[in-house]
């Protein structure tokens, strides 16, 4: 028994940070799992090396369509190279390309979304790319935003960050785990705990508290200055930047926000963003925002 479990996130919305959790707990080491070795148990959907037996030409002559009728070839050698559960990172959205599904459900065992607040992503995702926060937001509201195939990475759908985050969690159902960045910095132990919960992976004593302490982001950090993290692009001066939640209410401008507002309305108001940005313009209390858990089925 086995499949793929994707881990999916619009990006800068703390993936990264979630692969390492699963590493710690699953592997048990003493000390924090390598950052640069998260292959074994966690893969990226997009890593050329799954695509290039199924492509007859060079990488830097693939088309999107090229890599769209791989794709489900290059999500079953995933599936086959483990004997069981793999997870698997991914910033697509759920949707399609050239007729072609870019997530197999055929292989799937489930999916957990990771969703952040879009005016932190913003902050995160400008210094990612070295990009302005004008330049950015506008970005971040491309509707059908693809990135296409370069040395590291295949084309992907990536969609606006509303796209995105409705395409994977719209519709709840039992084999979905949606987890807020926020929930995840403010209350570790039981939001990684549910996780834990919901992948049925067993909680010996200290088993959660340890692998939190070895992949808090401050080891994450610390791991990163020491021995660098292959997975950083170029264009970032650090992968691992700030990890925190509110940086918005210190760094954008009230017409920022309200872009942000306009452009992502729909589903901030979903996951507690709207009403937390409405009451900071207000001068307001901000109120507390729900659960992800809500938009899970019991």
């Amino acid at each position: 028994m086995g499949g793929l479990i994707w881990l999916a996130s619009y990006p800068k919305s703390g993936n990264t940070w979630t692969r390492a959790f699963l590493h710690n707990f699953i592997r048990q080491g003493e000390d924090t799992h390598d950052i640069n070795d998260m292959r074994a148990l966690t893969s990226t959907d997009n890593a050329p090396g799954w695509f290039k037996d199924f492509i007859d030409k060079p990488q830097d002559q693939w088309t999107p369509e090229d890599v769209a009728r791989a794709r489900p070839k290059a999500h079953q050698l995933i599936h086959d190279s483990s004997e069981g559960f793999i997870f698997l990172k991914t910033h697509n959205a759920l949707v399609g390309y050239a007729g072609v599904p870019m997530v197999t459900m055929s292989l799937t065992a489930g999916a957990i979304y990771i969703v952040r607040n879009p005016l932190d992503v913003a902050i995160s995702y400008s210094h990612h790319m070295d990009e302005s926060l004008d330049e950015t937001i506008r970005i971040m509201a491309h509707s059908g935003r693809y990135i296409g195939t370069h040395e590291k990475g295949v084309f992907q759908v990536l969609g606006s960050w509303s796209e995105n985050v409705a395409s994977w969690t719209h519709r709840p159902t039992p084999t979905l785990y949606v987890m807020r960045y926020e929930d995840m910095l403010a209350h570790p132990l039981e939001v990684f705990g549910e996780l834990a919960g919901w992948l049925n992976l067993p909680d010996e004593a200290g088993r959660l508290q340890k692998a939190v302490e070895l992949s808090s982001f401050e080891r994450l950090k610390e791991q990163e200055a020491k021995a660098g993290f292959k997975e950083k692009p170029k264009t970032a001066e650090k992968f691992f930047r700030e990890g925190r939640a509110g940086q918005w209410k210190e760094i954008l401008s009230r017409n920022q926000i309200r872009r942000i507002m306009k452009d992502h309305g729909e589903q901030m108001a979903r996951f507690g963003y709207l009403q937390e940005a409405e009451a900071f313009l207000a001068g307001g209390r901000t109120a507390v925002p729900p659960s992800a858990a809500g938009l899970r089925p019991r």
